[in-house]
């Protein structure tokens, strides 16, 4: 998501706050019950994101890619750790010869998207449900933070060429916001003071996300991935932050602990 002007109307809000509210109680309630229920919840995620890409370059058969989609990543949480990885980049190679532009971009962001899916089951499951809430509160701090800062503050803006919307002003108040959630969690005992600086990383990666789809739509001459989500410009704009805070989540959990915790 990207975040607003000074000056910018706030005619979309009342949608965007709607269907905000939808997916929060959805994903609450998902993540609570973990399991299949999160896992069918992000593999349907992922797979209306696989759709928005198909869509916007110009697939031949995007329902298909979207079909594909769901059962590898379906097929890779299902199989034991390591013997799904071939499948992850199939529907990408699958689709290719049906697309009519944006072939490496296309093929990138499904991959990456799989990754990302596989990435955010993983967590739910190896730590715990806290560590996921953390993640998306993490994500969703960094975008309420950016869109109204972005929008009162205004001032210089980030990468206009590629991002016109978004604002160095909304972009430094996202990193704000998450680190102070990474103080929260440091003060409460629940992790170590590293919290702090990896919350605003992980800030910033849930940006680069945003800039990279936003990259993407004006590659292929769109405003909106689709019109799934009112107020949102599709799933991928709605969860183009989530994705890319996984994605990287996947590389420094290796390397950073994350305890077990009852929640």
């Amino acid at each position: 998501m990207t975040d607003g002007t000074a000056g910018g109307t706030w005619s979309d809000l009342a949608a965007r706050m709607g269907t905000g509210a939808v997916l929060v109680a959805v994903g609450a309630a998902a993540i609570w019950a973990g399991g299949a229920w999160f896992a069918a919840l992000v593999v349907l995620a992922v797979a209306a994101i696989g759709w928005e890409l198909s869509v916007m370059a110009q697939a031949a058969r995007p329902l298909a890619v979207a079909g594909a989609t769901a059962l590898a990543l379906g097929a890779v949480l299902a199989l034991p750790a390591g013997w799904g990885l071939p499948l992850v980049i199939v529907p990408a190679l699958v689709a290719q010869p049906g697309l009519r532009r944006a072939h490496l971009a296309h093929g990138v962001f499904l991959t990456l998207a799989i990754l990302a899916g596989y990435g955010l089951v993983d967590l739910r499951g190896d730590a715990s449900a806290l560590w996921l809430v953390w993640l998306v509160a993490v994500v969703v701090m960094t975008d309420i933070a950016g869109y109204f800062a972005g929008r009162m503050i205004g001032g210089p803006k980030f990468w206009p060429r590629v991002s016109p919307k978004k604002t160095w002003s909304g972009t430094v108040a996202g990193w704000v916001c998450a680190g102070v959630l990474g103080v929260v969690f440091w003060a409460r005992g629940l992790a170590g003071g590293e919290i702090v600086a990896l919350s605003v990383a992980m800030s910033m990666a849930s940006q680069m996300g945003d800039i990279a789809e936003s990259a993407l739509k004006r590659h292929v001459g769109v405003k909106d991935a689709s019109r799934l989500l009112p107020g949102h410009g599709g799933v991928f704009d709605r969860f183009d932050g989530l994705l890319g805070a996984s994605v990287f989540l996947l590389l420094v959990e290796r390397v950073v602990d994350f305890p077990s915790v009852s929640a």
